[in-house]
């Protein structure tokens, strides 16, 4: 079983980073301080060589009796070395002794200048531990407001920020981002809570219609027939649009999750099979078709990627008006694949345009009509599209109708498109 090892604050690990690096630039500063007054030191005092016995009337308390007769003392002043000898041996060897004077008094004196320097560098690392210790409270005083939001945040309360004020650097812009992050999560959560609540909204109003009509045709004994193949007529329309609601959410669903597959689709093929498939409704509203299906090829979930055009299609015919006009083109602009879908119908205000890409949003005002679909196909292409690397855009055309272009990154395509 491994041993838990205790943890240890950053406020610690700083102060001791910050003890650390001041002793070694201490110590390192010492130890030239040190080589330079060792390489420079010259200790300020004279040698006088004379005759012993004037060198006793001057010095009579000597320091010591050198041989050959020579006397060697240093002055109360601390200046001066005098020497006597009176051969040329004795001279020499007084050399010798006020030589080897000399170089005790320089050992002496590194000695005491390391010893203090020592003790100076020892109270200074004290001092600096201190004054980490509170520089890296203070550096670090933004990172606890960072964390104390981020304990006291929860779905509830995902509109506070942190709106740290300080002059822009590193944690400055860490704070800022935690606060936009927080911005995209209060976003995400509130689009979820409205997607819930329009979800269990749409999916209970076909229910209640079929225990409705259920409910109706058992109080009655006298129901007939007909009376009850109406009402299983009513039940199953309302089924059916139950599952196409839950069909939509199941492919919102995918499309928001990481794609694991990649092959090549072009949506000019996609473009002519959504066509095909809504060949009679246009003809049962009279819709003029106009195509330009030139190659588009991208990579990605051939599923998602033709539902996304089939989306477009089918919006484009289910919201026009009889005998208007739906065209569809698609084509390679740069290093981006386009399909752009537009149609007439009525005036769309800008303002309407922005909010149709989320779910459950229509043109209508009554939110629960869903016999024109259950107002998630526009958002399936979006989420479809920035799944794939990708962008849509929705432009209102001037004299009614609706234009939507969705870009995506271009691939190889496996299927040459329709002539």
């Amino acid at each position: 079983m491994r041993a838990v090892l205790p943890s240890v604050s950053v406020r610690l690990k700083l102060t001791l980073l910050y003890g650390g690096v001041f002793l070694l630039a201490g110590a390192g500063l010492l130890a030239v301080n040190y080589a330079l007054v060792r390489s420079q030191l010259n200790l300020p005092f004279k040698t006088r060589i004379e005759g012993p016995e004037s060198a006793r009337r001057q010095l009579p308390d000597v320091l010591r009796q050198g041989p050959l007769g020579v006397v060697v003392r240093v002055t109360p002043d601390g200046e001066q070395l005098v020497a006597s000898a009176d051969t040329p041996a004795a001279i020499e060897a007084a050399r010798s002794e006020l030589a080897t004077i000399r170089r005790k008094l320089e050992t002496a004196a590194l000695n005491q200048l390391l010893a203090q320097s020592g003790i100076a560098l020892a109270l200074m690392a004290v001092v600096s531990i201190g004054l980490g210790w509170l520089v890296a409270g203070r550096v670090l005083r933004p990172l606890s407001a960072i964390t104390a939001t981020a304990r006291r945040l929860e779905g509830s309360t995902l509109h506070e920020r942190i709106n740290l004020q300080r002059p822009q650097d590193e944690l400055k812009e860490l704070a800022d981002t935690f606060d936009q992050m927080l911005g995209r999560l209060d976003a995400a959560f509130e689009t979820q809570r409205r997607f819930v609540a329009n979800a269990s909204h749409e999916l209970r109003t076909p229910l209640a219609i079929a225990r409705t009509e259920v409910d109706v045709a058992l109080a009655d004994p006298a129901t007939g027939s007909a009376e009850l193949r109406a009402m299983a007529e009513r039940v199953l329309e309302a089924n059916q649009r139950s599952e196409r609601l839950i069909e939509g959410l199941l492919t919102l669903a995918r499309s928001e999750r990481q794609l694991r597959a990649a092959e090549p689709v072009d949506l000019a093929v996609a473009a002519a099979d959504a066509l095909e498939l809504a060949a009679p409704e246009v003809e049962r509203l009279g819709l003029r078709v106009s195509r330009v299906l030139g190659a588009a090829p991208v990579a990605g979930d051939r599923a998602l990627l033709e539902r996304l055009v089939a989306n477009l299609v089918e919006n484009a015919v289910r919201h026009n008006q009889p005998g208007g006009r739906v065209e569809v083109d698609t084509g390679r602009t740069g290093p981006l694949s386009v399909v752009r879908v537009a149609n007439t119908g009525p005036p769309i205000s800008a303002a309407q345009v922005d909010t149709l890409f989320e779910p459950f949003r229509r043109l209508e005002p009554d939110r629960t009509g869903s016999a024109r679909g259950a107002g998630l196909g526009l958002s399936i292409v979006r989420s479809v599209a920035t799944a794939h690397g990708g962008h849509t855009t929705a432009n209102a055309l001037p004299d009614g109708g609706l234009e939507v272009t969705v870009a995506l990154p271009a691939g190889p395509a496996n299927r040459l498109p329709p002539k």
